[in-house]
């Protein structure tokens, strides 16, 4: 049980570290082959942010353990809007201000819907899978298309300052994106074996371990990095953040643990996990579009504690019906 325990631990704290360096050189080399801002935070970073999922799920899926891989799509979507914009709002309540991202979150909403409902059925199999790799596919189009034809939305202003104030040389960004992604891969090996390891010794299905553990684990980049720019009041950084992530995780991350590895959908698991995860994105969306009359999205302190507290309860009830 403690090899197992130190596998997840340090498989964590290297899977955010190599995270870290791997958006860091990637941004960085991107501005210096003149990528548009928007795009580098649209694209470039919203990959970055969900490189963890990526591996993590790939590496499960690959390993057998395709409950895993799905359980941290739906876990770490459900911790990107209730606990990090939870958190971040409870510091800086946060408001939508880019045009881009207002567009992306009907895109999000739609994509989560037709995920739920291929899975609905009670069987995630490749055709499944291979049609979110097509939206995917279409949604980098549209990214591309945005990240190049808008000049001046509020997103890539941001972006545009925060990659000022960092500047790196290209040999260290090129340097971080190949050592960023050799530890990514080794580091979530690491913490595929602990996970299953321990779920193994607790007696607790590995969706739950992927929907606790290995979800918060890899959410970690998104919640360094979305906390960081609320404080400088960077509010579209930190919704970008999780908006990319999101449809990453749901589209892409999802996609390729299925095209490898089939799955099972429980029903528990659909009424219960992938059900909430479709009512936050709604809930994001409403909350996104301003339909308050308050002529644009905001998420205050008392709405982010509703969302943190909500996360917590969910988060024990998943514990106290695992265990024992």
């Amino acid at each position: 049980m403690l090899s197992f325990l130190i596998a997840v631990v340090f498989g964590l704290v290297l899977l955010v570290w190599s995270a870290g360096r791997f958006v860091d050189g990637s941004a960085s080399a991107a501005r210096h082959f003149r990528v548009p801002p928007l795009l580098i935070g649209m694209v470039i970073v919203g990959f970055g942010t969900s490189a963890p999922e990526m591996t993590v799920s790939a590496i499960s899926s690959l390993q057998g353990n395709p409950d895993i891989a799905l359980g941290n799509v739906f876990g770490s979507n459900i911790t990107n809007i209730a606990l990090i914009l939870g958190l971040t709002a409870l510091l800086n309540p946060v408001a939508f201000h880019s045009r881009v991202l207002r567009k992306e979150l009907p895109v999000l909403t739609l994509m989560t819907a037709i995920a739920a409902f291929l899975m609905s059925d009670g069987m995630f199999g490749r055709q499944d899978a291979l049609l979110l790799l097509v939206f995917f596919a279409l949604l980098m189009g549209w990214s591309l298309w945005e990240g190049i034809m808008k000049k001046n939305d509020e997103f890539g202003i941001e972006m545009e300052s925060e990659l000022e104030e960092h500047p790196m040389q290209l040999g260290k960004a090129l340097l971080l994106v190949a050592a960023g992604l050799v530890l990514l891969l080794v580091s979530s090996r690491m913490l595929v074996w602990g996970a299953v390891g321990i779920a193994g010794v607790l007696g607790v299905s590995d969706i739950v371990v992927g929907l606790t553990v290995v979800a918060i684990g890899t959410s970690l980049p998104e919640l360094a990095s979305s906390l960081a720019a609320a404080r400088k009041g960077e509010h579209d950084i930190a919704l970008g953040n999780v908006l990319g992530s999101n449809l990453f995780n749901i589209l892409a991350v999802a996609g390729v643990s299925g095209t490898i590895s089939p799955s099972v959908i429980d029903k528990e698991v659909f009424s219960r996990d992938i059900v909430l995860m479709l009512l936050l994105t709604v809930l994001l969306f409403v909350i996104g579009y301003g339909f308050r009359g308050e002529g644009t999205g905001r998420i205050n302190r008392i709405e982010g504690g509703l969302l943190l507290g909500g996360y917590t309860v969910y988060t024990l009830y998943l514990v106290a019906t695992s265990v024992g």
